[in-house]
């Protein structure tokens, strides 16, 4: 381990503040620097690298300004710059001394920690806004790095802006520029709080320690850096779990990768703040930085390793970051009959026409008394085409869209709403059906497969016929029967073109909708269940000897992990996600009859301490044998992987009934609508169904990535390529029976994120042949 020595780290002793009056005074620049010399001559074999001073910015605001750090001077402020200028010149004398002296033969290198923010404009493109920035930067930073890393002369801002600010001779300014081997830095919690000295100038402060690398290499002619002092910090009363903390290091280290990676920048060295937990400055004890946690009150003062401290080092061995790949990629194939398709939500049959069908073999007489009415000829048939669909033109477009898919089998969701406008069966509109009947029999001439679903509620559209909705919808169990009759009339209607039934997608994320207690939450749930399973029981019983069909629900399955993996607490709340995410709505149907044991469980739990009054609603024993096994296979929507904390919450909301935060991985890859890239975290949902519910059939019916470009989207392709990667392992390796794969979707909306491989308006993006090529080849042949 190399020692990186720092000479003065705000430690003046104490006779020469009074003496002299600290570094107010000119003369502790030449004590300054015997001490500097001592050092040197004691330790300067075994240091390759010297710091004279830290963070001199705080020195001078803070021990001579605001008086929060030591001397605790409140001072006027002409003071703080004339201690400033002393710091500059004591720093330039100590260099110039080593540089002389000792660097020949003791071959170290010496440079000045300077602390500094980072801002950034409130409006990217004003030109006023940006020169607010570079004047707050030019106070703080360039105060002392202009001098001494640029021309040896204060920022013209400054000069022009304080008429006391002392000046350089011309002497001084060859004599201080170019006083460092490198750019030694300093960012973290010190550098923005407090931030009452902080020229701000009306703009936004930001952590974005790549940014503030940037504008140093530009500032200062792209000088080697070292990041001398990083980290945050957590509240005294948190012990060893600084998940925040790892966060936080994550952040700022993966920014500086970023930094060295793509922006070219020469960071030769990264400082975590700090080791030990100890008296933070002005917060006293009242904020912990050590990556080893220290009980103050105890006798021997343990030092415990956070968990920041494990993180740390696994960074430190793997120097940098990996990505967790489950296992190398796969050569390998799907089985022949593996479906892959191509998901759309709902399909709004809007401009359905009528037009007559020449389908009538009889043989008519056109006005023959002069009534204006056809009369038919008995005894006369006429040879005639057959049916066709009338509706083709409407749908062509969508028709060729899929066609360039090259897909085996396409999911489309029916509107309820359009349908059955009354909510019951007293109204059925023929000529929607028709349109759907045509679009299904049309896909099939592709050799196309449809998928249908009967159910697509989302937060903005919760789909229901207008009377259902007004009745209270799926708080109401008369919803439930209404669905029943919906599902039996699109069965017979339907159904001996379709292969493939969901009845609901996403049941599970109407939490979203009926939020207003967790009792709708759960009663709104417990109806949809039992409309799932009766829609299935019809199918089961009426339609599926002849129809030969397969009925299941979409489930939203995203995978959780614990956003520190050092803690118990933490996984136990990623558990404890999947429980009340996916458990939810698959235990009663793949499993028990019956809500999750430890879903019941927790809210006791909770019920017992006073922290929640929620209650799961209990099954019948006919409901229970209803809903038991009402489902054909597995159908999951996956997009990505949440990190979870433990975060206990006080009230009767279904969000807060679980107890858990979830966090943003900076090292993730993430899409613009910030949905993490975590491709392993599909093979781990997969195994975990598997395991949880046994070895069942299972299709991926929605999976994908929002992109926000139109001409290459290269996200959407590595999305594809990871994650199908690791649903060929999880089928391949871990003998996962998966069926078929739909990625999400064929168009994108207007003003949403852009999931589809066509544009709104129809125009194709490159993703397309990147999953042609997947399709075609069946997977990752050899």
């Amino acid at each position: 381990i190399d020692p990186v020595v720092t000479l003065y780290h705000w430690d003046l002793p104490l006779m020469l503040q009074e003496k002299y009056g600290g570094w107010k005074n000119e003369s502790v620049i030449d004590i300054f620097n015997d001490y500097a010399t001592f050092c040197f001559q004691t330790f300067g074999d075994r240091v390759k690298y010297w710091i004279t001073i830290h963070n001199p910015y705080l020195i001078a605001w803070h021990g001579y300004g605001t008086g929060i750090h030591a001397p605790g001077e409140r001072g006027r402020i002409t003071t703080v710059y004339s201690v400033g200028h002393n710091l500059i010149k004591a720093h330039a004398k100590v260099w110039h001394n080593y540089k002389k002296r000792f660097q020949p033969y003791q071959k170290g290198m010496m440079s000045i920690v300077l602390g500094s923010h980072w801002i950034e404009p409130n409006k990217s493109e004003d030109a006023l806004d940006i020169s607010k920035c570079q004047q707050s930067m030019d106070r703080v930073l360039g105060w002392f790095a202009k001098p001494i890393h640029g021309d040896g002369d204060y920022p013209e801002e400054l000069k022009n802006e304080l008429s006391f600010l002392p000046r350089f001779t011309e002497d001084e300014k060859n004599y201080i520029k170019g006083t460092a081997d490198f750019f030694a830095f300093s960012f973290g919690p010190n550098n923005f709080k407090p931030p009452n000295t902080l020229p701000k100038m009306g703009q936004n402060l930001s952590l974005n320690l790549r940014e503030v690398l940037n504008w140093i290499k530009l500032e200062y002619n792209s000088p080697r850096i070292l990041i001398a002092e990083n980290g945050w910090f957590t509240d005294s009363h948190v012990k060893t779990d600084d998940t925040t903390a790892i966060y936080m290091m994550k952040n700022f280290i993966n920014k500086v990768l970023q930094a060295i990676k793509y922006d070219d920048i020469d960071v030769f060295g990264y400082t975590a703040w700090s080791l030990l937990d100890g008296f933070e400055w002005q917060h006293a004890y009242n904020i912990r930085r050590g990556l080893f946690y220290v009980d103050f009150k105890s006798e021997k003062k343990e030092r415990i390793p956070k968990s920041s401290a494990l993180y740390y080092k696994q960074i430190i061995q793997e120097n940098g970051f990996f990505p967790r790949e489950s296992t190398p990629s796969l050569q390998a194939q799907f089985s022949c009959d593996f479906s892959w398709g191509i998901t759309e939500s709902v399909l709004k049959a809007e401009s359905v026409a009528s037009s007559p069908q020449f389908c009538d073999s009889s043989l008519y007489l056109w006005n023959i008394t002069g009534d204006g009415l056809l009369h038919k000829v008995k005894g006369v048939k006429l040879k005639t085409r057959p049916a066709q669909c009338t509706d083709f033109i409407s749908i062509k477009k969508q028709l060729d869209l899929l066609e360039k898919m090259k897909v085996t089998h396409y999911r489309f969701a029916l509107d309820w709403s359009l349908i059955l406008p009354n909510g019951d069966l007293s109204v059925v509109n023929r000529q929607v059906l028709r349109y759907y009947r045509c679009v299904i029999s049309e896909v099939l001439k592709l050799n196309v497969q449809s998928m249908v679903t009967l159910y697509y509620p989302t937060h903005a559209y919760l789909g229901l016929p207008a009377p259902l909705l007004q009745t209270g919808g799926w708080l109401n169990r008369s919803t439930a029967y209404a669905f029943q009759d919906y599902a039996a009339l699109c069965f017979q209607e339907l159904g001996d073109l379709v292969k493939l039934w969901i009845t609901i997608n996403e049941p599970n994320r109407l939490s979203d909708v009926y939020n207003r207690s967790s009792n709708d939450t759960y009663r709104a749930a417990h109806n949809l269940l039992i409309a799932h399973a009766m829609a299935w029981k019809i199918y089961d019983e009426q339609y599926r000897s002849f129809q030969h069909g397969k009925v299941s629900l979409s489930l939203h399955s995203d995978w959780a992990e614990p956003a520190n993996p050092y803690f118990e607490s933490h996984s136990k709340a990623a558990d404890r996600f999947l429980q009340f995410e996916i458990g939810w709505f698959a235990d009663p149907i793949f499993k028990t009859g019956d809500y999750p044991a430890t879903m019941r469980e927790y809210i006791s739990f909770k019920n017992r301490k006073g922290l929640s009054y929620s209650s799961l609603p209990s099954f019948t024993s006919e409901e229970m044998q209803l809903i038991k096994g009402a489902a054909d296979f597995y159908a999951l929507n996956h997009f990505t992987t949440r990190f979870v904390i433990h975060e206990p919450q006080n009230g009767s909301q279904y969000e807060f009934d679980r107890d858990i935060q979830f966090l943003q991985d900076i090292t993730c890859l993430s899409s613009p609508s910030r949905l993490a890239v975590v491709p392993w975290g599909v093979r781990k949902v997969l195994k975990w169904i598997k395991k949880t519910y046994g070895d069942i059939d299972i299709y991926i019916t929605a999976n994908g990535i929002d992109d926000q470009s139109l001409d290459n989207d290269e996200l959407r392709n590595y999305y594809l390529g990871k994650y199908i990667q690791e649903v060929l392992k999880a089928y391949y390796i871990d003998k996962v029976k998966i069926k078929g794969y739909y990625a999400f979707k064929l168009t994108e909306e207007k003003s949403k994120p852009r999931f589809g491989f066509f544009t709104s308006d129809s125009k194709g993006k490159p993703s397309i042949k990147f999953y042609n090529n997947l399709i075609s080849n069946n997977g990752f042949p050899v």
